[in-house]
């Protein structure tokens, strides 16, 4: 696939980057090499791979959810600057 310079400025304007004259002509190159090698695993026989979300086994690595008491409600509204005794009171931001 050919790729202009339009569309070099339209991939830019999306990932919101300003490139000069120069990067655009280098972009331009590039970005023909990474679809020119997207052509290439396309036509790679994947009618018997089964499809994966990782490369690598992944596992759960946190640890068990332990129950413990929480914080008395008192405590956590100390530093308030205007509680109701039940949460924090904060001005209205939407109208």
């Amino acid at each position: 696939m050919k790729i202009t310079e339009e569309m070099v400025d339209y991939v830019s304007a999306l990932s919101r980057l300003k490139l000069p004259p120069e990067e655009k002509t280098r972009m331009t190159g590039e970005l023909e090499q990474i679809i020119g090698y997207m052509d290439i695993l396309n036509q790679l026989d994947t009618t018997d791979i089964e499809p994966m979300s990782h490369t690598f086994p992944v596992k759960n690595v946190l640890r068990e959810d332990v129950v413990e008491p929480s914080f008395p409600r008192e405590a956590l509204l100390s530093n308030a600057p205007a509680p109701d005794g039940e949460s924090y009171l904060v001005p209205k931001t939407v109208e």
